[in-house]
């Protein structure tokens, strides 16, 4: 998500980025939990610097499922060096996980997420 709408400046844009993503990935991840029982599913949670002539800071949002025998998607995450990422589960988007990527239902529509 490059987001053209958001302000360029970094240290304005990487707030409103990140929890506009974090944001997506906790209603896509719950949603999977309440239509398919599926809580495995992961999300990948990237921030860096856009390859386009703007370089504006970018992030996306990757879903997986662990399965076994298969490779995870980033086999170390904290040795990922050229860009921000976070790992999150279904578990982490509800509020006492110690972790809340959350939102309130008024703030999802427009991005906003609590506990970021």
């Amino acid at each position: 998500m490059t987001d053209y709408d958001l302000p360029a400046a970094p240290h304005e844009r990487t707030p409103l980025l990140i929890r506009r993503c974090l944001a997506y990935a906790c209603a896509c991840l719950r949603e999977a939990r309440e239509e398919f029982g599926d809580d495995q599913v992961k999300a990948y949670v990237s921030l860096s610097f856009a390859d386009t002539e703007e370089g504006l800071l970018t992030s996306n949002v990757t879903f997986c499922t662990p399965l076994p025998d298969v490779r995870p998607y980033i086999v170390d995450l904290e040795r990922v060096t050229d860009a921000a990422v976070v790992e999150v589960s279904v578990e982490d988007c509800f509020p006492g996980s110690g972790r809340w990527f959350g939102c309130s239902s008024a703030g999802c529509a427009g991005g906003e997420a609590a506990g970021v």
